[in-house]
């Protein structure tokens, strides 16, 4: 599982470039065409990760709920991100990977509640299962932000 953390460590490294090198405003940009945009991305990923690795092993979040309520899965940009809350995301990219890191050595994800996901159908069973998907995810989302930056500077 080792590698798992280290390419997470490795995706998110990418999401942090993007909050440092582009505007709040085009953080929050939603070009024609898009339904979202880059912040709203970034905060997704983060809240699906600890959603999908500790709230199903019924473990608490190290997150907050409003967090949760604008990031999560069927949600979209309602409101003009803050730069406090980009902040706020941009921390969270490498918090929560390090203790989720270390409560997975420590073998904290022992109660895990099966889940099918809706992108690929896929159930995920156990802990194992959930960072592998949060990988894949990552990546697809990783996708987007790429698209949406190219559409917002051309």
């Amino acid at each position: 599982m080792n590698f798992t953390f280290e390419v997470l460590n490795n995706t998110r490294r990418f999401f942090k470039d993007f909050i440092e090198n582009n505007s709040l405003e085009d953080l929050n940009k939603i070009p024609e065409g898009f339904n979202n945009n880059v912040i709203w991305n970034i905060g997704h990923i983060v809240v699906t990760g600890q959603l999908l690795a500790y709230k199903l092993s019924g473990l608490p979040l190290m997150i907050d709920d409003a967090l949760v309520a604008n990031y999560m899965k069927g949600t979209q940009p309602e409101r003009k991100v803050s730069q406090d809350e980009v902040d706020e995301i941009k921390n969270l990219l490498f918090s929560t990977v390090k203790q989720t890191e270390i409560d997975y050595n420590n073998k904290m994800f022992v109660d895990f509640k099966e889940y099918t996901v809706s992108t690929t159908g896929n159930t995920l069973t156990n802990i194992d299962d959930a960072l592998q998907f949060i990988l894949f995810h990552e990546g697809m989302h990783l996708g987007y932000v790429m698209a949406l930056l190219r559409a917002i500077k051309h």
